[in-house]
């Protein structure tokens, strides 16, 4: 008869042991390997841009921008969205506003609203956070500032700028030490993560230019009921009031929009 001593047996069950954690990790490897995705970023950009005309009250704009969304949910911006619609539509009518301002847009995607400004406003900065929108909406601020589009009367540029980041803010307060009179948000609000980070981003361009003397015009698309609430208690949340607007609440795109004035309290 053979007898096993416990010091073998615990030898033999450390060895299996050893041999099922190693296993489990090359059967982890071989799925990981299967979970990889072998396309370029390029495969989701749609570049496909068109020459587009609006027109809001006497104002015709050309600009270039996607008819269709593109596959990647970060792009939003290549498109001419419902709220920015309701804001030029909204500036288009009250355009003493506008005149002789520096004004900042968040989120400017194809530039839309900054280029109706710039037929009143004296400086104009667009922002986006997506390298690749940038690359349109610089390519429509050539197109809307050449010598054969007399109608604009502003100096326009665009930074790039990802809400919360402080180093973008500090560059262009830096580059604006005047700061702005307006900012500028259309159809901004529509991912939860961002929101605070956008109020974020309004409080420091408010207090850079001090109470009483900017203000941040929002154009707001309602989507969710979360969503209203949230805008709603991270403006307070900030410090600031937020007043709609009378007579600016209509039906854009099949979606219920309004204008939103907020300021330092």
């Amino acid at each position: 008869m053979c007898c096993v001593s416990q010091r073998e047996t615990m030898e033999v069950e450390s060895e299996v042991s050893t041999f099922l954690e190693e296993e489990k990790m090359v059967r982890q490897e071989e799925e990981e390997e299967e979970d990889i995705v072998c396309l370029d970023e390029a495969f989701f950009i749609n570049d496909n841009y068109q020459l587009t005309t609006y027109t809001f009250g006497s104002h015709v704009l050309q600009l270039f921008c996607l008819q269709s969304a593109s596959t990647d949910f970060d792009l939003t911006g290549q498109l001419v969205w419902p709220g920015a619609m309701l804001l030029n539509d909204y500036l288009s009518k009250n355009a003493e506003m506008l005149q002789g301002c520096s004004m900042i847009e968040l989120g400017s995607g194809v530039g839309i609203t900054g280029m109706l400004c710039s037929r009143f406003c004296h400086q104009i900065l667009l922002t986006d956070h997506n390298d690749e929108v940038l690359k349109i909406l610089r390519r429509n601020i050539e197109l809307n500032t050449s010598s054969e589009n007399p109608s604009c009367c502003a100096a326009l540029e665009a930074e790039k700028l990802e809400w919360g980041n402080s180093d973008h803010i500090n560059s262009i307060l830096h580059k604006y030490p005047g700061g702005f009179d307006l900012i500028l948000g259309a159809d901004i609000c529509f991912q939860q993560s961002s929101v605070p980070l956008l109020f974020d981003t309004v409080e420091q361009l408010l207090r850079n230019r001090g109470s009483g003397h900017c203000k941040f015009i929002l154009a707001y698309v309602s989507r969710a009921k979360m969503m209203d609430s949230m805008v709603i208690t991270e403006a307070t949340r900030h410090g600031m009031l937020i007043n709609e607007v009378a007579g600016t609440r209509s039906v854009v795109a099949n979606l219920e929009g309004v204008i939103f004035e907020i300021t330092l309290c």
